[in-house]
């Protein structure tokens, strides 16, 4: 809002010209979004408090100290991420830009039938929800229409391409079926990262990790001039989502100060499901699919564990893990909660780097 109200004013007014610049609006929403989120923390709290007066239904199959530590605190934090995420974001970014529009679409789309699934645990007292067929057609649906919208706003050349890290040349032309991998990459990261949610800071981290490094693709992608020496694909416009994953960051950071251990509020399905849809989304938008799969590991591992899990009890009636997601096995394990918080965040920061260093080697 603030670039479209401005701009104009640049050759009156110097210091106007500042927000021409992505860099300077992307610091700017990262900092707002903080703000929000640090200041309207409390009392977003407080509200979640008055109609859940039991917190989260916490699984009764799940480790026994959840029953004890964890009972009692509210959920549906995602609340005050969205908050400091969309309002940053529109008071920052060229809200002329259809990309912005498309992810914001996917993360509010995504963060309200999160709330509804939330909303039903905590006022029906139990662990189940929206059912999961009802969640996936919501998704599949949603995503499909954003994936036909973003195939469109991007340069003919790569509407249906599907391209690969570290081969600059080597695209994979999907044709139609595009939008139906575009959408099973932005349901894949939503369940992905809600499945990763399950310890106090676990999920957000990673995920600020993540938006960190799309932030940098984003900006890189949409320059024609770093495009073209990185011999990355440029995709107009994509320049701008640095603004939004920068607004996802403050969000995260707020909403960490209030998550972490031990936790003054859950993110819920209404900000894990939200925020893997936004990062899903954005991958799709640069180009970057595949990459996603790389520097959001955790999430892939996150998952990975749950399938195997089901599949082999299913086929032989033994489990392969203490319990799954794999945070819960290290649980039973014996290890701290910190402890495998820290580490899972280590992993997070390792295949970042993995992650950024495929714009490098081509």
């Amino acid at each position: 809002m603030i670039y479209n109200l401005v701009t104009s004013l640049g050759e009156q007014f110097f210091l106007f010209n500042l927000v021409r610049y992505v860099t300077f609006r992307a610091g700017a929403a990262c900092l707002t979004a903080l703000l929000v989120s640090m200041i309207f923390g409390p009392a977003v709290i407080r509200w979640l408090r008055t109609f859940q007066r039991g917190g989260q239904p916490i699984r009764a199959d799940g480790p026994e100290r959840h029953l004890i530590e964890k009972k009692g605190t509210p959920t549906m934090g995602g609340v005050l991420i969205l908050l400091g995420l969309c309002g940053s974001t529109l008071l920052w970014a060229d809200l002329r830009s259809g990309i912005v529009w498309a992810v914001l679409i996917v993360t509010l789309g995504y963060g309200l039938l999160g709330f509804w699934d939330d909303w039903l645990k905590v006022t029906k007292r139990n662990t189940k929800g929206v059912s999961g067929k009802m969640k996936l057609v919501v998704q599949a649906g949603l995503g499909l229409v954003v994936a036909v919208w973003l195939s469109w706003l991007m340069p003919y050349n790569l509407q249906h391409q599907l391209t690969v890290p570290v081969f600059k040349d080597l695209l994979i032309p999907l044709g139609l079926l595009f939008p139906v991998v575009a959408m099973l990459v932005m349901m894949g990261a939503s369940n992905a990262v809600n499945l990763t949610d399950g310890l106090d800071g676990l999920a957000i981290v990673p995920v600020m990790i993540a938006a960190g490094v799309f932030s940098l693709i984003a900006y890189l992608v949409g320059n024609r001039i770093f495009s073209d020496y990185l011999q990355l694909n440029f995709v107009p416009g994509t320049g701008e989502l640095a603004v939004f994953l920068s607004a996802l960051i403050g969000a995260g950071l707020g909403f960490l100060w209030y998550n972490a251990p031990p936790a003054a509020v859950f993110m819920g399905d209404t900000g894990s499901l939200s925020l893997g849809g936004a990062l899903g989304a954005v991958a799709v938008a640069t180009k970057h699919e595949i990459v996603l799969a790389i520097v959001g590991g955790v999430f892939v591992v996150e998952t990975v564990s749950v399938i195997v899990q089901v599949f082999w009890y299913k086929r032989t009636g033994r489990r392969v893990f203490l319990m799954a997601p794999l945070h819960h096995h290290f649980e039973k394990k014996g290890w701290a909660e910190p402890t495998i918080v820290i580490r899972f965040w280590i992993a997070a920061m390792i295949l970042a780097l993995i992650g950024l260093s495929t714009l490098k080697i081509r």
